[in-house]
């Protein structure tokens, strides 16, 4: 499995992402750095893909990932119906430009 390391250990990356992920499935849509939001576009993919076996396991397992009750219930009930006919393809990234700060390029990833 290729993954981007984003210049963190292990550790960080993993709650990085945890904490995206879980923004995400609360608000639909997030803005971050492009390489971010292809990660997240990625285990988004995964993690609703899971979803859809909708059995305790599976559950657990994501619930086990985003650390939220709430947002894995709405993940379950709300997010996932949307896609039973969908093979693949829940996110849409848009580039918006770059950050001042930075000016490292960002994007807004949603929900389609």
């Amino acid at each position: 499995m290729v993954y981007r390391k984003l210049g963190r250990n292990s550790g960080n990356r993993k709650a990085l992402f945890r904490s995206i992920l879980t923004s995400f499935f609360k608000y639909g849509r997030i803005e971050t750095t492009i390489i971010k939001a292809k990660e997240v576009a990625s285990k988004s993919a995964h993690l609703i893909t899971l979803a859809k076996q909708n059995d305790l396991h599976a559950r657990h397992q994501v619930l086990a990932i985003l650390n939220d009750k709430e947002v894995t219930k709405k993940l379950f009930e709300e997010i996932v119906p949307k896609y039973e006919g969908r093979q693949g393809g829940f996110t849409r990234i848009y580039r918006v430009g770059s950050r001042r700060g930075d000016a490292a390029e960002m994007a807004i990833i949603e929900l389609i």
